[in-house]
């Protein structure tokens, strides 16, 4: 299993409506979160082994209609 963290920077006054469509329409998408600072809104993503990381930030959190930008985050190991 991959974890990786997208920060997501929307088109302006759509952060709720790309948090909302991510969260219904992405399944690896565990977390929305909305922040402050340069991008709008963080998204907690697992994806299994075989899954290309960049063709899936590409296909399924850049194509949300709304979305003008995106980092994205691969993390290693998570601690408690």
């Amino acid at each position: 299993m991959q974890t990786i963290f997208v920060q997501v920077k929307c088109e302006l006054g759509r952060a709720y409506d790309v948090a909302d469509a991510a969260a219904l329409e992405v399944e690896q998408v565990s977390e929305v979160h909305s922040t402050s600072g340069q991008y709008d809104l963080l998204m907690k993503c697992y994806l299994s082994d075989d899954v290309d990381i960049g063709h899936f930030v590409t296909n399924n959190i850049q194509t949300l209609a709304g979305v003008k930008d995106t980092f994205t985050l691969i993390a290693f190991k998570a601690f408690t």
